[in-house]
């Protein structure tokens, strides 16, 4: 990695030999390799001091082009252990998946923690986002989403009582628990936009105030077009990034 990342550094010396610009050049090249994916997820980046010798730069230099990094959410230090790539985590907007199913396939651990699971009867919003009629039994769902013990999103779920009788059975995965009753998603509409964390999303993902986040909302329905899920999510902005494919008709 040492090697690959001197002969990025030395590319992008394009006739610019100021150290003015150096901590600039430096935090191009490593982002650069981790877009390559010659940097990946979770990889510890050599020391202050090693990328100081590699690069006969000031460790001043070196300091300020990893912060714009950890800044940006792409490198993460942790206390005595030092420096590493950020675990972002990709979520494709083109599948209809569960979080769970998401981290699952990365090889990454998701866990959950209920926050609130009630049963009650619709309020007139919620029968509206799920076509119920009034006094239909709906299932509310408040969770926090963990991976590797790192608070990810926050979720507020909706669930037609006739298609989750049991609550209870929802462990890790809505999905899952809906599969078992025979009514698993087939298609999904899905929103998502750039936020503000308030207060309470923002001491639940152990942010700041104001600290950017993602809010996605999902109407996931059955073939048969009943609404199964109504989702509203907050996700953590410095680890979750979405993806679309994209293609010409």
């Amino acid at each position: 990695m040492q090697k690959a990342l001197f002969d990025e550094y030395q590319r992008l010396q394009t006739g610019e030999s100021t150290r003015a610009v150096a901590y600039l050049r430096l935090r191009r090249a490593l982002q650069n390799l981790m877009d390559a994916g010659v940097l990946r997820p979770g990889q510890a980046l050599p020391s202050e001091r090693d990328l100081a010798n590699l690069l006969d730069l000031s460790r001043v230099t070196i300091r300020k082009a990893l912060a714009g990094l950890i800044e940006a959410g792409l490198l993460v230090q942790r206390q005595g252990a030092g420096t590493f790539v950020a675990e972002r985590i990709l979520r494709q907007f083109s599948r209809l998946t569960s979080f769970t199913d998401d981290l699952r396939e990365r090889g990454l651990n998701p866990q959950v923690k209920f926050l609130e699971r009630t049963v009650g009867e619709v309020t007139p919003e919620e029968s509206m986002a799920l076509n119920l009629s009034p006094g239909s039994g709906v299932v509310r769902m408040y969770r926090l989403r963990h991976v590797d013990g790192s608070p990810i999103a926050i979720e507020r779920t909706l669930v037609p009582y006739s298609l989750l009788p049991d609550p209870d059975s929802v462990t890790t995965s809505l999905y899952e628990a809906l599969e078992a009753y025979g009514n698993r998603p087939k298609r999904a509409l899905q929103r998502l936009r750039a936020v503000a964390l308030d207060e309470e999303a923002a001491r639940h993902l152990e942010l700041p105030v104001g600290s950017p986040g993602l809010l996605v909302e999902r109407r996931a329905f059955l073939d048969d077009g009943r609404v199964v899920e109504s989702t509203r999510s907050y996700y953590r902005g410095d680890a979750y990034d979405f993806v679309a494919e994209l293609q010409s008709e």
